[in-house]
């Protein structure tokens, strides 16, 4: 019985994490629950699943979590604090990060000092952090299991092959809802039009991100913590979402790791890690699909893509800034504060008036994060 401690339980990951250990009862048993504000699906979630410690992070609805489970054996904690604590709780032997934005690096990094193996859905940790955190699980011995579907294909496709002999990672794309779009129609897209993604059901900030392919270029740095900084990266748009991510070996053999484009997929497979169970989702039909198409990304229509690479290639703090200005920015949208083609914009100002420094330690980053997010608000405060 693998216990384990789910944080981001009311996200679409936890959800379908959730998903997942409902339908293998012999095999996993929840021990700990965390989530963000949403706190009658939460209180849901604690009353069928039974986690001996509960924690919410907004602290201000704790009292009325404590009221809905007050009938049930459970510790309830709460804010930062109580997410660390889920993250390292004593009986977990697996650690699910479903936390969205940067608030996961603290728990993240909780887990793997707390000798946990992490399945890590939140690409940002790696994005801010990604030298600190490797350095945190290489001492303490612990593994990084991705569950990006991207990230969890390349890591299948690694199985039993030496890292040395890649010669590339080519990351898919959807495209997302804009794909087909121009630059001028794509002046006065929607909230509702971008929360359209033709073939995920994912959070609002995550769709965003992919509808500006942000989201790839985050999982690009997190490609390059996750298998090696060395290791050339190359994206490419494949609308059908079937191909979730291939290798390039060094004897030009193409590995890809293909698959219905469903979360509880890789989900699974990092909770079974390096077993895998019989799944009761429907196969992939090859038949069916018809043709599978691939296109290069185009940089200046989407320019967020670009950014995440220069990004990386600048390193030092400039990859936790390029993060914090855009959940920023994307936020701001959500808001209709800004318009669409803004969000690439504030992005690259609040890049170009940082001065990245080297990161140290934990500080350096939450400096550049907390700088970042403060820039970027008055940045949208000045410009609209």
């Amino acid at each position: 019985m693998k216990k384990i401690s789910l944080l981001g339980s009311t996200g679409s990951i936890g959800v379908n994490t959730l998903d997942v250990v409902e339908r293998y009862p012999e095999n996993f048993q929840i021990c700990a629950l965390s989530a963000g504000s949403n706190v009658e699906l939460f209180a849901q979630q604690i009353r069928k699943f039974k986690p001996a410690l509960a924690a919410l992070f907004d602290i201000s609805k704790i009292d009325a979590l404590k009221e809905l489970v007050a009938d049930l054996d459970v510790e309830i904690v709460s804010g930062q604090e109580g997410a660390v604590s889920a993250a390292s709780y004593s009986d977990a032997d697996l650690v699910v990060s479903g936390v969205v934005g940067s608030a996961g690096l603290l728990p993240a990094l909780a887990a793997l000092r707390a000798g946990k193996n992490l399945a890590l859905a939140n690409k940002e940790t790696l994005v801010i952090a990604g030298e600190l955190v490797l350095k945190e699980a290489e001492c303490t011995n612990t593994k990084i299991i991705p569950i990006d579907s991207e990230h969890s294909a390349i890591f299948q496709a690694l199985n039993g092959e030496s890292p040395e002999r890649i010669k590339k990672i080519i990351l898919t794309a959807s495209g997302g809802p804009f794909r087909t779009f121009s630059l001028k129609e794509m002046e006065n897209v929607t909230v509702k039009e971008a929360l359209n993604h033709p073939n995920w059901s994912m959070g609002a900030k995550i769709t965003i991100d992919s509808s500006t392919m942000m989201n790839k270029g985050l999982e690009y740095i997190e490609a390059k913590w996750l298998f090696g900084v060395d290791t050339n990266v190359e994206v490419i748009v494949h609308a059908q979402s079937i191909i979730h991510s291939m290798i390039e070996f060094v004897d030009t053999s193409i590995m890809a790791q293909l698959g219905i484009p469903d979360m509880r997929v890789p989900i699974a497979y990092a909770l079974t890690y390096p077993d895998r169970f019989v799944s009761e989702l429907p196969s992939l039909d090859l038949a069916t699909m018809g043709n599978l198409t691939f296109e290069a990304p185009d940089l200046v229509r989407f320019p967020c893509l670009q950014l995440a690479m220069d990004a990386m290639e600048m390193g030092q703090t400039m990859p936790a800034v390029l993060n914090a200005a855009n959940e920023i920015a994307v936020q701001a949208f959500l808001d209709e504060l800004i318009p669409y083609k803004d969000i690439s914009e504030i992005i690259r100002m609040a890049m170009h008036n940082h001065r990245p420094v080297e990161l140290k330690e934990l500080q350096d980053v939450l400096d550049a994060d907390l700088w970042a997010r403060e820039e970027a608000t008055k940045l949208i405060t000045v410009t609209h």
